[in-house]
């Protein structure tokens, strides 16, 4: 999901990463804080001043969505379920938890974790503006960020998905009805409602005269209902594919050539002439490695005649495979999840085939029309 990332770093065995959107934010808030409210709230202080205590405000937010996170984090990693990275961006910050919760108290408790973190830091940062009223900025920055962290865990307990309130909600629909597909369904069609609900207010406020406001909660709300959406047609995608297996989706037409081919002929004879997009690199009777058009692209076309295939494939005995009896979604979920475009499919040893995202996307295509 986010590949366009700065890693900063791993804590408790959890990747840390900065999506670029979050850069923009960064920059956005201090500015926003530095000519804006702080000048507005509180006179007298220098330009300097106005500054640092916007980039400190800033720091401090990017520091307490980290711990929101990690709350869902530990509490996941406390239920058996793997955490491989944590990401913040434009809106705040996501868990990449690898696995759907086991049951739906589990799903509770790693959803109320985070809003949980955040009401803590609340009344922490609040308990200590008596401390520093001898450093009005300093007062002053607490201040904000226990507002901040107030306003962060009542939005995030909106019960709509993928908000963390709508994954409350969502347990207590799982425990009440045991129907997990039900419970999802509901979550996601009460997040919709409640973008359209944000996306209606900030029009509304936008007519009113306040454009900045109005702007980010429309864009808030799109965001919401977006996400919304896309899990709804997440879950139908797993009805759909309920059973499936990679062996029924894959390419059969992953096109076998000798390890002593050029770049350029594979592409002349092969991808321009065939319109193949893989290939088993092959020596004699034995497979040896797998090419794709990524390899190629890599590779500078002055090179392509010169550069032969062998030089550039991935070796076999290095290949990330699927077995062809794996189930289709659980393949396509873990693809998502290391960023893979496709898969060989190996099958007692031999590459029988390749399944991608493609194929995944033609073969729902026919499963909706058979449907329909």
């Amino acid at each position: 999901m986010f590949r366009h990332t700065v890693p900063i770093g791993r804590i408790f065995g959890i990747a840390v990463d900065l999506d670029y959107s979050w850069f923009l934010v960064f920059g956005l808030l201090t500015w926003v804080l530095a000519v804006s409210y702080y000048p507005a709230e509180f006179k007298n202080w220098s330009a300097g001043e106005y500054w640092l205590i916007g980039v400190m405000t800033a720091v401090l937010l990017f520091v307490c969505v980290l711990l929101h996170e990690f709350g869902h984090s530990v509490v996941a990693k406390g239920f058996g379920i793997p955490v491989p990275r944590i990401t913040l961006f434009i809106f705040g910050g996501v868990s990449q938890i690898a696995e759907e919760p086991p049951n739906a108290a589990a799903e509770f408790w790693i959803a109320a974790a985070g809003p949980a973190v955040s009401f803590v830091l609340a009344a922490i940062f609040w308990g200590l503006r008596p401390i520093l009223a001898s450093a009005p900025p300093l007062q002053a920055l607490v201040k904000y960020m226990a507002l901040l962290n107030l306003v962060l865990g009542v939005f995030n307990l909106i019960p709509g998905f993928p908000l963390d309130g709508g994954r409350v909600f969502r347990s207590i629909v799982w425990g009440v009805t045991k129907n997990f597909r039900r419970a999802t369904v509901m979550a996601a069609l009460t997040g919709r409602f409640f973008g359209f609900i944000l996306i209606f207010l900030g029009v509304a406020q936008v007519l009113a005269g306040g454009f900045l406001n109005g702007l980010w909660t429309a864009f808030i709300g799109w965001f919401l209902e977006s996400a919304a959406a896309s899990q709804v047609q997440q879950q139908m995608m797993k009805d759909l594919l309920a059973g499936r297996k990679v062996s029924e989706i894959m390419s059969r037409d992953c096109t076998r050539v000798p390890d002593d081919l050029t770049l350029q002929d594979v592409v002349e004879k092969h991808i321009l002439a065939g319109g193949h997009r893989c290939f088993v690199v092959s020596r004699g009777e034995q497979t040896i490695g797998v090419l794709t058009l990524t390899e190629i692209r890599n590779v500078a076309r002055a090179s392509w005649p010169t550069t032969r295939v062998t030089d550039v494939m991935i070796p076999f005995d290095k290949l990330i495979s699927t077995p062809a009896n794996a189930e289709a979604m659980t393949t396509i979920e873990s693809m998502g999840r290391n960023g893979v475009n496709q898969l060989p499919v190996v099958e007692d040893g031999k590459i029988i085939g390749m399944f991608s995202r493609e194929d995944l996307v033609h073969y729902l295509g026919l499963l909706q029309s058979l449907r329909a």
